[in-house]
């Protein structure tokens, strides 16, 4: 089955959620901290500054600010560009700030940070990168080109140089490390927020697919009557009409069609959701019924009960969505990199029920076998660390919406290789096991299950 795709976005896209007000704030925020940094440190701590300058500088900041307010309406979603931009230009006024103020002997250098730590939350990875070397630069110029500042007596402030290499360690160790975390953190909540919608996406459509039993079932309902006055007043006319006139062969024929319609809706019906018999079925009809779109897909894809199952006394289970689309997609993963043939085992007992998918395939990678159900597995890693799997598209979506919907249902799931060895005395194989507690599913025995009173159709 075709995995959704409308839930998916790229990673690149991630700079358009973010509106060119939440950076006007900020950078709000910035420009009144560093104008009580530098009235502070005037008249406070009687300190030398370039002051003419720093005004200019914090100025440049206030009136970006302004331009960006009047020229943009406040929702406006920045692309990366526009981002890059924005945030080029915070890292760039920081750094003439503390050029005029010290450079890494000021304290507030830490600051510089800030911008990266932004850029590698919402911007690309070519964005991030850059704005990341322009930090380091700026950085590794502050420790040679900067204005000191002054005591009220004239006396320099400023750290001895064996501080001020350390600190520039410390900094660039921190753009680098703390934009890769920023960044690495930020992919994997994204990763899973998409993957769980792409699952609510698929849950949602195979829900769909069950309650459209149902609309026929009261669609089979409401037609019931124009159809019985149709037939009603057709008759009537086949009554009053000559015996072998066109008039009357065509009142015979609407009657007919009427009678038709009828049987057709009331046949459709009968599989609505109204129907509670139809709502459970034998455990094995309800896995069949899951595998059943890649059952003619060129392999061979066998059932079999465990021996150590009574067949005859099989359980009865509740059609769940999640049961039929987490299995179905496990069934087609084996499909997909089967060499020739399928199992697909089940189990029973009074407390668990069983699944168990093998194929003679060449089985997961060891490298990724700890990683099965995350979401977006990258392909080129599949690719590097397993090259049996030539033209593997996938990015992991499919096992991660069966893992989750599975789980959804109570199942618990391990993912292994041997499948191979049970069917053709090879090594290798993937298999993945499914395992509910009864009570979780419904379980009822088909023996003892009542059916209920019986209700009219129409």
């Amino acid at each position: 089955m075709a995995q959704p795709e409308a839930a998916t976005f790229s990673i690149n896209q991630r700079s358009n959620w973010v509106r060119l007000r939440t950076l006007v704030i900020l950078r709000w925020v910035a420009v009144i901290g560093q104008t009580a940094a530098v009235v502070v440190a005037l008249h406070v701590f009687n300190l030398r500054l370039e002051t003419g300058l720093i005004a200019m500088t914090i100025g440049a900041g206030v009136l970006a600010n302004i331009l960006s307010t009047f020229l943009y309406p406040e929702n406006r979603r920045l692309n990366e560009g526009e981002g890059l931009m924005m945030m080029g230009f915070d890292l760039l006024q920081l750094g003439v700030l503390l050029y005029l103020s010290g450079g890494l002997s000021n304290p507030f250098s830490l600051l510089i940070l800030a911008p990266v730590t932004i850029a590698a939350n919402v911007l690309p990875a070519r964005s991030t990168i850059l704005l990341g070397l322009v930090a380091i630069g700026i950085i590794s110029a502050l420790t040679q080109w900067h204005v000191q500042m002054l005591t009220a007596t004239g006396f320099p402030l400023g750290l001895p140089q064996l501080f001020i290499f350390g600190f520039w360690v410390a900094l660039v160790t921190g753009v680098i490390f703390i934009g890769l975390y920023a960044r690495q953190v930020t992919q994997e909540i994204m990763s899973m927020s998409e993957a769980l919608a792409a699952t609510q996406m698929a849950l949602a459509r195979e829900q769909k697919l069950t309650d459209l039993g149902g609309v026929v079932a009261a669609a089979a309902h409401e037609l019931g009557t124009p159809l019985a006055t149709i037939k009603l007043v057709s008759s009537e006319l086949i009554d009053e009409l000559d015996e072998g006139s066109d008039l009357r062969d065509d009142a015979v024929l609407v009657r007919d069609q009427a009678d038709r319609c009828r049987d057709i809706l009331r046949s459709m019906g009968r599989a609505g959701k109204d129907d509670k018999y139809l709502q459970t079925a034998p455990f094995e009809t309800v896995i069949r019924e899951a595998a059943e779109p890649h059952m003619e897909r060129g392999k061979i894809v066998e059932f079999r009960i465990s021996s150590d199952t009574d067949p005859s006394h099989q359980p009865v289970i509740r059609r769940q969505p999640e049961i039929i689309h987490g299995i179905r997609n496990l069934v087609q993963n084996a499909v997909d990199f089967s060499d020739s043939s399928v199992r697909i085992e089940l189990s029973w007992s009074d407390q668990n029920l069983g699944v168990r998918i093998m194929d003679d395939g060449g089985g997961f990678s060891s490298s990724v076998l700890g990683r099965i159900g995350d979401p977006f597995v990258r392909r080129r890693r599949w690719q590097l660390l397993d090259d049996r799997r030539p033209g593997y598209e996938g990015m992991g979506l499919g096992l991660f919406i069966a893992k989750t919907l599975l789980e959804r249902s109570g199942a618990s799931l391990t993912f292994s290789n041997g499948g191979a060895r049970a069917l053709a005395n090879r090594s290798g194989g993937a298999v993945v096991n499914v395992t509910w507690p009864a009570e979780s599913i419904g379980v009822t025995d088909r023996k003892t299950q009542p059916l209920g009173k019986n209700e009219r159709l129409a």
